[in-house]
């Protein structure tokens, strides 16, 4: 079989089904109507939308941001504060058209189990969504949604992670000498085909016709230098060929000669392309937002009509991507994970907007997002659609678009499909996307990227799923879900033993919140932390008028709440678990299930009650399915880690453990109990001393690690250094004085027995008393007369002073 290779500059690859299996590049002689990524404009501007001095309407009411309202939108996030501003928009650089469809069907959405003892992927899980739904013979709808409207998250947050920046280009610089579409990239603008290519010695022809469909085909540009478009717009030159056809620069000069972009029409006689660039001229009529790029005007120029353009100088993702391929030696060089999930958090507030508009952008790829400076903008409107157009061309890139796109259409989650997927090229070298994995993933054990973040693949699991309704409902739910696994990225590649900051969640409590007063006598289920309530329920007003405080008295009151929700539902299983009504539990969860198979709310109550029976394994794939659903929170993690301790699977656990105690400080304390059981179990006695030493001081679990860290060193059988740092581990704690006189007890005894068998250390001091024989005994002594003061009964007492007498040194008296 011959083996045909890659023509991209710096591309290594080999074709594969048409396509190169590293960048994606379509072969030279390859058809078919599938979509051929355009030239990367590489357009850069004057990168402030509009004209004049901003408008500060107030400070940004997104959780977290701390920017300012300008213009009618955060300068931080770009969320929309008060009213929508219209007009405005963005332009296309590289869309691709292929006739109603680009790139979808093929492939199965199943990945390989990991063979990573510490991936909690290979552990069975709880059937939810359209696993859930297809086994109840439920049929598909839609998703209801029930937590997604309150995943509003804030932009990502300065000192997380750095990206680094691209100086602008300027644009004088960025105009083409020889503005030519390269031969392999000449395609028929209805059918696919192949045209304008080279046949022996005579070279193709930029203009002509489709042997295929006879449809006309033009690849020279329209305009050129000098030309006056619309009696205002004064051409400089090409900048790029994208799906739409030639883009070009221009001085605009009736506004002080500012550098504007113009977008023309791949071939005008073409009426799809017609169509679609009437149609995107409607819709950007309509956007305005900062992370789009804008639209100043709408003119024609010799029968054809040109979109016009902010002009923002920069480089795109895939411009980035090649130059460091380049930089590697022609060997693929993915961005590093942070920063890859960096670009998407940036630019998915953009996708917030227009799906709040009703549009769906439709063909996302790393060519679509631009860097300048340190700020991206998405620069391709071309295919951007209303969501309910059933008529219009569908334009979209092989390897990105959703498998489902083809039967049914866009929609969100087929928009959620292309960021997930973009990521993953972003982010890992990801041979075979748009042939082998057209609509999966690799398995875990073949992507080490995907073995050192499980939340990553999680994430990317759950964003590209091939059923549209298991997918993320919104770029607002993907996006918080995406800052989570960033936190947790960031803290493993900082390698930190402990988390030195806490994060609220928007869904979850802290660890055992619920748990107060219960101390160490807390069950398994009741150290984790609550999930916090909906307040867009619609019972949420007058579940906030229940707070009785008995679990029983509460449970029959929401029994009798006056309507039912999902929240009600919610409230009745919490407080029949507090209860001990544990079938009560079971009910509300079925009903909450039954009403919606995404519910993994109810799914996370199961795994409580599980956990409260003593059925861990049950617990593991219920709390499995939960960090399936929201792989960028640490509650499932914490969940799933106490329950896999507690059925055996110690790897799993430990991995768990520690992915919770270096991301987020309120998580320290139980990650470290649970580590150090697990390390303890298995006679890693260093192991379990450096788990209990992350709890901090300013933890209230601090006095419960150093008396652990005392008793597992007090009773470890290495010798006198150990019942040393035993009793230092105490040394300068408030505790109780029965505990502190035990624990001295039981190490003055064993340095006791350690001195007789092997000698003393006169320069080893134990709790202020030197290793030698008299001093262990008066120190033993102190203690059993301590004990004895506090003794419960005189039996008991009597008891501990005759130890007392016994160990006392002799005197000469």
């Amino acid at each position: 079989m011959t083996t045909i290779a890659c023509t991209q500059p710096g591309c290594s690859g080999t074709i594969m089904d048409g396509y190169c299996d590293i960048c994606g590049s379509p072969a030279s002689t390859g058809a078919g109507t599938s979509a051929a990524p355009g030239g990367d404009a590489g357009l850069a501007g004057d990168g402030a939308p509009g004209i004049g001095a901003p408008t500060v309407n107030g400070v940004c009411a997104q959780p977290g941001c701390g920017g300012a309202v300008v213009d009618g939108y955060c300068d931080v996030c770009g969320t929309p504060g008060g009213t929508a501003a219209s007009s405005a928009g963005g332009w296309g650089g590289s869309t691709v058209g292929s006739g109603t469809a680009g790139g979808g069907g093929g492939g199965e959405a199943i990945s390989s189990p990991s063979t990573v003892s510490r991936a909690s992927n290979r552990l069975a899980s709880t059937p939810l969504g359209s696993a859930r739904a297809q086994a109840a013979g439920s049929k598909l709808t839609r998703r209801l949604g029930t937590s997604s409207t309150r995943l509003r998250g804030a932009r990502l947050g300065a000192g997380l992670t750095s990206v680094p920046p691209i100086p602008p280009i300027d644009a004088s610089r960025a105009i083409l000498t020889n503005p030519m579409v390269p031969e392999d990239r000449r395609n028929c603008p209805n059918c696919g085909n192949p045209v304008g290519r080279s046949r022996g010695d005579q070279p193709g022809r930029t203009e002509g016709f489709c042997p295929k469909c006879r449809s006309p085909f033009s690849f020279s540009p329209k305009l050129h230098q000098g030309d006056l478009v619309g009696g205002q717009y004064q051409v400089a030159g090409c900048l790029a060929h994208g799906g739409f056809g030639w883009i070009y620069l221009a001085q605009d000069k009736n506004v002080s000669d500012r550098w504007v972009v113009l977008k023309g029409l791949l071939n005008s006689e073409d009426p799809d392309a017609v169509a679609a660039a009437i149609a995107e001229q409607q819709f950007l009529a309509q956007v305005e937002h900062p992370l789009i790029v804008e639209i100043y005007n709408f003119v024609t120029h010799e029968g054809a009509g040109y979109i016009v353009m902010e002009y923002v100088g920069g480089t795109s993702l895939k411009t980035l991507l090649k130059q460091r391929m380049q930089a590697n030696g022609g060997r693929y060089d993915p961005l590093p994970v942070d920063q890859a999930i960096a670009y998407l958090l940036e630019i998915m507030p953009a996708f917030s907007y227009l799906h709040d508009l009703g549009l769906v952008y439709c063909d996302f790829k790393p060519d679509n997002i631009i860097q300048v400076g340190d700020a991206v903008k998405l620069i391709d409107l071309g295919g951007v659609r209303r969501i309910d157009d059933m008529d219009s061309a569908i334009y979209g890139t092989v390897g990105y678009q959703a498998p489902e796109v083809p039967e049914v259409g866009t929609s969100v989650a087929s928009d959620i499909y292309t960021l997930g997927r973009t990521l993953a090229v972003l982010a890992m070298e990801f041979r075979g996307y748009q042939s082998k994995y057209l609509a999966s993933l690799p398995p875990v054990a073949e992507v080490p990227l995907f073995q050192e973040y499980d939340s990553f693949y999680r994430l990317l699991l759950k964003a590209c799923a091939k059923d549209p309704a298991d997918r993320f409902v919104s770029a607002d739910e993907l996006r918080v879900q995406l800052l989570g696994v960033l936190r947790e990225v960031v803290a493993a590649k900082q390698g930190q033993g402990a988390a030195q900051h806490s994060t609220s969640s928007l869904l979850f409590g802290s660890p055992g919140d619920r748990a107060a007063g219960l101390g160490e006598a807390a069950l398994p289920w009741q150290r984790l932390p609550s999930m916090l309530p909906d307040d867009t329920d619609k019972m949420a007003g007058w579940l906030k008028t229940v707070s009785v405080p008995d679990p029983g008295v509460r449970l029959e009151l929401l029994v009798g709440a006056p309507e039912s929700s999902a929240q009600v539902l919610l409230e009745i299983a919490q407080s029949a678990l507090e209860a001990g009504q544990y079938d009560v539990v079971d009910t509300a969860v079925a009903d909450l299930l039954a009403a919606d198979p995404w519910e993994w709310r109810a799914v996370w109550i199961s795994g409580l009650v599980a956990l409260a029976r003593n059925d861990s394994r049950t617990a593991q794939s219920a709390f499995n399915a939960v960090y399936g659903q929201v792989p960028g929170e640490l509650a499932p993690k914490l969940a799933l880690a106490v329950s896999c301790e507690l059925s055996g699977e110690y790897d799993v656990a430990e991995g768990l453990y520690l992915t919770c105690a270096r991301t987020d400080a309120n998580y320290i304390a139980p990650s470290a109990f649970g580590l150090a059981a697990i390390r303890a179990q298995r006679g890693d006695l260093d192991g379990a001393v450096a788990a209990l030493d992350l709890v901090p001081q300013t933890s209230g679990a601090y006095i419960r690690s150093r008396r652990l860290r005392a008793g597992l060193l007090a009773g470890s059988g290495r010798g006198l250094a150990a019942l040393a740092e035993a009793m230092n581990s105490i040394e300068a704690l408030t505790i109780d004085p029965v505990d502190r006189a035990n624990l001295s007890a039981n190490v003055f005894l064993s340095a006791l027995e350690v001195v007789r068998r092997a000698g003393s250390d006169p320069q080893l001091r134990i709790s202020g008393r030197a290793a030698t024989e008299p001093e262990l005994r008066d120190g033993l002594e102190a203690a059993y007369r301590e004990l004895a003061g506090h003794a419960r009964s005189r039996e008991e007492r009597i008891a501990l002073v005759d130890l007392a007498n016994e160990v006392r040194g002799w005197t000469l008296r």
